[in-house]
């Protein structure tokens, strides 16, 4: 497989603003946005601005012909995820690699459905603090992204494309051994941190200094502890430890994604974190009584807000 040139990102959001950016201002790339209507006329007419800087970066509609992506990269909330696999068929070709950084567990899974399991790599990102506001992207860590097959003890083509990728583009990376241990521990760490700082109105700085709040954190993700451990995932308390450790190395004034939503009056992903985990502990027979209580307060809200 030859190396990746052709760049394409769906979702213009911190995550993928930012990630668009260093593809972009790196030699050897050709970078891409994928967008439609309303939303792509706005990124043509204001484009991006991360960091201060202000970034051009082409936008290729849904319907426009050309060729297919090397990379493409999906950062859309899950509540746009049917659209974008809808969006994405003219750019998906035969040695195209998918790679998901959205939250949650499904994405991969729904993406492997519609366009083959052997294209989509294991993906989260871990440790960035970007916030959006209009098209004005602002992070101080660009933290890194885990990624890989299930199993990475012997790597890939796929994986090993990726890799160079971003060691070109300046994106810091890890690749997992247990991959699905690294994607149940996203997901702990996003239904600890997400609807706590969403309630609680508090950026990472709140967590970094109140034990209050970060005992409400740790409550959250503990129910997701007990309901890896039902599924064979080896995650531990030692796990929501090394957690805080990340924590600390974010801006204090950073913002959770749905912290963001809740802010902006926009639908949050409540339902792929605690909704999820409530889902699992029924199917289990695990109480879940923390999750099924922001859940609820969740709703509220975006019911509030409509």
């Amino acid at each position: 497989m030859k190396e990746i040139e052709r760049v394409a990102i769906i979702g213009a959001g911190a995550i993928g603003a930012a990630y668009a950016a260093k593809f972009f201002e790196a030699e050897g790339f050709s970078t891409v946005l994928i967008a439609e209507g309303e939303r792509a006329a706005r990124l043509e007419r204001e484009g991006l601005v991360v960091n201060g800087v202000p970034y051009r970066i082409p936008v290729r509609r849904v319907e426009e012909d050309g060729p297919p992506a090397d990379l493409i990269m999906v950062a859309v909330k899950f509540h746009h995820l049917p659209q974008a696999v809808h969006d994405l068929r003219n750019v998906v070709g035969a040695q195209t690699t998918i790679l998901s950084v959205m939250n949650g567990l499904d994405s991969e899974e729904v993406l492997a459905a519609a366009y083959g399991a052997e294209k989509v790599l294991y993906a989260v990102a871990v440790g960035i603090d970007g916030v959006r506001r209009g098209n004005r992207i602002t992070y101080s860590s660009l933290g890194r992204v885990f990624f890989g097959e299930a199993d990475n003890r012997r790597l890939g083509p796929r994986v090993r494309r990726v890799r160079t990728a971003f060691e070109r583009a300046g994106i810091p990376y890890e690749i997992p051994e247990d991959m699905l241990r690294a994607m149940w521990w996203k997901f702990m760490v996003n239904v600890g941190m997400n609807p706590s700082s969403a309630v609680l109105r508090a950026p990472y700085g709140v967590f970094q200094t109140s034990s209050e709040a970060q005992a409400l954190m740790r409550s959250l993700m503990a129910e997701v502890i007990t309901l890896a451990q039902a599924k064979g995932i080896n995650l531990t308390e030692q796990d929501i430890t090394e957690w805080v450790k990340v924590l600390h190395t974010l801006s204090p004034q950073g913002k959770t994604s749905m912290l963001q939503d809740i802010e902006a009056g926009r639908k949050t992903e409540i339902e792929m974190f605690a909704g999820k985990v409530v889902a699992l502990g029924r199917e289990h027979g695990i109480p879940t009584p923390v999750n099924e209580t922001i859940l609820r307060i969740i709703r509220v809200l975006e019911q509030m807000q409509e």
